[in-house]
């Protein structure tokens, strides 16, 4: 008798439907859905065997919970530069490589990938594993390839305010069988997932203590549809954004923000660099009084948790526990000597400062984006000197895409 039993547990699990979805969907051996993006990261360090003393590189420029995922599992995140694209800086991660480097988290920001090819290249050079956090494109790719499926774990946030979401949730893919039952063992409360529970090790290392990061039916349930909507969403955006840039030349005052894969970046911003923030401050004003939505952190920025120079808690070492680890830890004495400063990244901090990001509306007609484009010249060519047509160099060997 009673009401449906909503657990994972089940054949009929929408939960497990999701997971298998998602594995077609990213081409990928392996996905598992959990609570949240911040639950995904936590449970993909874990697999990766984070642990105390270790460091993982983490760009200036993600959400706090990229960083603060990784000194809940005892290790030492370690800030590194980013790049005109947005997103870490091959050249700077490699400087920050240390003997005890045991990850590297490049986050594709904003739907903008990274650099994977140099970003593999460097982590295998190496042998450090890459975790890639990918909460702000779900569904982007690089080279043809899914990004969260490069890396050796992918960690996804679908919740109600991201591309792909409803409700609360998160995702981790990966292709590695050990890495998988390790994420499996840490979500799962240690166990619950086998099919005999109680079953002594089937090897060394397979049961350890883990907490309850579960996906619940019902987000199981609205993700399902959601996921189908995926690719019809890309599509939209990509298509709109390329429009607008076809039309824009490219001025000597401003500089494009880097694209690594024009065909695989999701498409819902249009960024670029003005030479100064008091610059950007000026021509957001001036696109807004066209009715063009559009930021910049400009001059004098407030505190957001997304620049690495305002998490305090980094900064300042401040743990959950009164042991004062990962930082105050005989184990991690050379790890944690790192030292912390709102000014040790400033090529990130004069980059996200003078950034202006425009927003690009899937469901914009191409009448409206043919507006856009109009106001966008109309503000550029009264502020600056034309100068080139590198945008339209971007759009050389763009594949068609179905509107």
């Amino acid at each position: 008798g009673g009401g449906p039993f909503l657990t994972r547990y089940k054949p009929q699990s929408k939960v497990s439907q999701l997971e298998s979805q998602a594995a077609a969907l990213f081409d990928v051996k392996h996905v598992l859905a959990v609570t949240s993006g911040t639950a995904a990261l936590h449970t993909a360090y874990v697999a990766a065997d984070v642990g105390c003393g270790d460091e993982v590189i983490v760009p200036g420029y993600t959400f706090a919970a990229t960083a603060m995922a990784v000194v809940v599992t005892r290790g030492i995140p370690i800030w590194c530069e980013i790049d005109e694209s947005m997103t870490i800086d091959p050249v700077d991660l490699e400087r920050k490589i240390t003997p005890r480097t045991k990850a590297i988290a490049p986050v594709h920001m904003n739907g903008y990938v990274c650099n994977m090819d140099s970003i593999m290249e460097i982590a295998r050079k190496h042998g450090i594993q890459v975790i890639e956090d990918c909460a702000q494109a779900c569904g982007a790719s690089f080279r043809g390839r899914r990004i969260g499926t490069i890396g050796d774990l992918g960690c996804f946030s679908i919740s109600a305010y991201k591309t792909t979401g409803g409700g609360e949730g998160g995702m981790i893919v990966t292709d590695g069988d050990d890495l998988y039952a390790r994420a499996q063992q840490w979500s799962e409360g240690g166990g619950l997932w086998r099919p005999i529970r109680c079953e002594k090790p089937r090897w060394d290392g397979e049961l350890f203590c883990g907490l309850n990061y579960r996906m619940s039916e019902l987000e199981g349930t609205v993700l399902l549809v959601q996921f189908r909507k995926m690719e019809a969403q890309l599509n939209r955006w990509r298509t709109n954004k390329r429009r607008i840039m076809s039309t824009l030349a490219v001025y000597k005052e401003l500089t494009p923000q880097v694209i690594h894969d024009i065909n695989g970046e999701m498409g819902y911003t249009i960024g670029f660099f003005p030479e100064n923030a008091q610059e950007s401050e000026l021509v957001v004003a001036a696109l807004r009084a066209e009715g063009i939505a559009c930021g910049t952190r400009g001059q004098n920025p407030g505190s957001d948790w997304h620049y690495y120079q305002h998490v305090d808690m980094i900064l300042q070492k401040m743990p959950a526990t009164s042991d004062g680890c990962p930082w105050d830890c005989p184990k991690a004495s050379e790890a944690a000597a790192v030292e912390y400063s709102p000014d040790m990244c400033p090529r990130s901090v004069d980059l996200t400062n003078r950034h202006v990001n425009v927003h690009v509306d899937q469901w914009w007609t191409e009448c409206d984006c043919d507006q856009v484009a109009a106001a966008l010249t109309k503000v550029f060519d009264a502020l600056y000197t034309r100068g080139g047509s590198c945008y339209n160099s971007w759009l050389d060997d763009v594949i068609p895409f179905d509107r």
